[in-house]
């Protein structure tokens, strides 16, 4: 009986028991709000599947920061690179390395194929490095512009009138929190920052980024009014290497950023299948699949990464995953040869 004291009103016992029962031992009396949370771990399976009736899978850092909050502590600052290493089954070292190049050089992008994790990377070393709270994200597009990251004019309402005042976006917001908080790190997340014209998002940050802490006047500032990258702000781009659509990115922006590879045929991204599924009891077989597709296809840069098939219900889901995820790739890197598809059917 217990274990109904949870519902509010009447309950239809006999369509109860078919049901894995969840007792409320108790309520907190001061809950920890939903958008509290998010500051928190962004990433959480919480926002990343909204509407699952089931609990939510919980990580051990997300524990901690709960606990802390519980206990009125400060919540947990960073994750460590070996609880990183560990929660990824990446190389540690490697992660190392990663973040190093981050914090020396303030600016770099990640860039491979699809299902090599770039994002997920980029906002995992980001837990390493400072407080989710000090990270933000942002998606460039082909319609994405100045505007929109930097600054720009924008409509608002003034006693009942339509007027447009100058209003920073993301990235002068960040850099302005950076600037009043100069012992913090804060970090802006970039993804797919090739799908966007460069130049004309960027503008004068061309200048910034190779200069930080020098001041310049913005297109929409007053003149007397000077902006700076602070050297606390790092930035982190994504970039797919499989999309035919996006032009190369200009050797400004080449100079001005670290690239680190993510490639399925090269470490550490092509034993993290296999360690995967041998984490998760799930047939090793299911890698050689993809080494099969990967074999068949010369350019590195176009290759299947493995986040394809790092699902909990691989095994159940794997024809769809192979008709509906892996074939359309396929005829994308193939270019719809049928001869070449042929023989990568599910069967």
């Amino acid at each position: 009986d217990a274990t109904l004291r949870y519902y509010k009103g009447p309950v239809d016992e006999e369509e109860v028991r078919t049901r894995v029962m969840i007792e409320i031992e108790e309520e907190l009396a001061r809950p920890i709000l939903r958008e509290q949370f998010r500051e928190l771990s962004p990433d959480s399976l919480i926002f990343r599947s909204p509407q699952s009736s089931s609990p939510f899978r919980l990580s051990h850092q997300e524990v901690k920061q709960i606990e802390a909050i519980l206990k009125g502590e400060r919540a947990v600052e960073a994750t460590s690179l070996s609880e990183l290493a560990g929660e990824l089954l990446l190389p540690e070292e490697w992660l190392t390395t990663v973040r190093d190049v981050l914090l020396k050089k303030k600016q770099v992008i990640f860039q491979g194929p699809p299902g090599t994790g770039k994002t997920f990377l980029a906002k995992s070393i980001s837990r390493t490095i400072t407080s989710p709270d000090r990270v933000a994200v942002v998606q460039f597009h082909p319609s994405y512009a100045y505007e929109d990251f930097v600054e720009g004019f924008r409509p608002s309402e003034s006693n009942g009138t339509l007027i447009f005042e100058v209003k920073p976006g993301p990235l002068v917001q960040l850099a302005e929190r950076a600037i009043a908080d100069p012992d913090k790190t804060y970090v802006l997340i970039v993804d797919e920052i090739n799908r966007a014209n460069l130049a004309k998002v960027f503008g004068e940050l061309y200048f910034l980024l190779e200069y930080r802490n020098e001041e310049i006047s913005l297109q929409y500032g007053d003149v007397e009014r000077l902006f700076s990258l602070p050297s606390n702000l790092l930035i982190v781009g994504t970039m797919n290497t499989a999309d035919r659509s996006v032009a190369s990115l200009d050797s400004a922006i080449r100079r001005r950023f670290a690239f680190i590879d993510l490639v399925p045929d090269r470490e550490p991204i092509h034993s993290l299948l296999r360690s995967w599924l041998e984490r998760n009891k799930k047939p090793a077989w299911i890698a050689e699949l993809l080494d099969i597709v990967n074999q068949g296809i010369n350019d590195s840069r176009f290759k299947l990464g493995p986040s394809y098939f790092m699902v909990q219900d691989v095994e159940e889901d794997l024809e769809n995953i192979w008709n509906y995820q892996v074939l359309p790739q396929l005829h994308d890197v193939h270019f719809g040869d049928e001869k070449v598809l042929a023989k990568y059917s599910f069967d």
